[in-house]
């Protein structure tokens, strides 16, 4: 098969991407696939401290897989010529040292770097998390209370743009998802009234629209053992009702994202 590139971008923070780019790595690899991750967000280190947790838990319990994983820094050069330049090197380089890998899931940062639009621009899916927040909306398209009609955002232009770069370097195109996630249980009218304007949004900015995980305490605590809700024995205390329905959730996400 065709090695494919999955980007988990977004331009805000307290998402999700690390959660879900761990569970889809997970579930890569549980069905055979040679995976390699890479954290464009080094200096923060969420995936990647996710993942060292995870080599540490398989020490004891060596069913447990686990991709292999890099991280990248953002170039210290003062030039932004300079600094792209750089960036954009140490990037082609990493990913073609992982040639021979079926996936490379990415994680990256809350917020616009150099190295971070570098990586969507490698994309082959781009995955993108939002709160279910009407601020989080705003990245995506911006109604102005002056003029008439929806401006697109900030993080929507730099999908574009990289998009657009993808298109010509090598002429691929590039499978763009928003799901809504760390939804409440409680069905509100903030959150049909987002539902609505994403789905409506998904045939204008070209994207896929599906929904996520709900806000549950199980992802925190997994992070700790760098452990997912496919791995069999998450909890100490046996599975509750909460975590078979997250279970369930990460079935159907997975299906819905189609990536394999």
């Amino acid at each position: 098969m065709l090695q494919r590139v999955i980007v988990f971008g977004n331009q805000k923070g307290g998402t999700g991407k690390s959660t879900l780019a761990m569970h889809l790595t997970v579930s890569l690899l549980h069905q055979g696939y040679k995976v390699a991750t890479i954290d464009v967000d080094a200096k923060q280190g969420t995936f990647t401290r996710y993942i060292e947790n995870r080599i540490k838990t398989s020490q004891s319990d060596p069913k447990i897989k686990y991709p292999t994983h890099r991280s990248i820094f953002e170039s210290f050069s003062d030039s932004v010529r300079v600094k792209h330049k750089e960036n954009f090197l140490k990037f082609s380089e990493l990913i073609n040292s992982l040639k021979d890998f079926d996936f490379i899931v990415i994680d990256t940062p809350g917020s616009e770097t150099d190295l971070s639009k570098i990586a969507h621009s490698f994309a082959d899916v781009i995955i993108t998390p939002l709160n279910e927040s009407f601020i989080d909306l705003d990245l995506i398209i911006k109604a102005s209370p002056v003029k008439s009609g929806l401006n697109t955002g900030s993080y929507a232009e730099m999908v574009w743009e990289q998009k657009k770069a993808r298109a010509q370097r090598d002429k691929n195109s590039v499978d763009w998802i928003i799901l809504l996630n760390r939804m409440s249980s409680v069905e509100s009218r903030n959150k049909k009234e987002l539902e609505k304007i994403l789905i409506l949004l998904s045939k204008r900015l070209g994207f896929r629209f599906i929904k996520g995980f709900k806000e549950r305490i199980i992802f925190k605590e997994l992070f700790l053992s760098g452990l997912t809700l496919l791995d069999g024995n998450t909890t100490r205390t046996g599975l509750n009702l909460s975590h078979i329905a997250a279970r369930q959730e990460l079935k159907n996400l997975l299906k819905e994202l189609n990536v394999a």
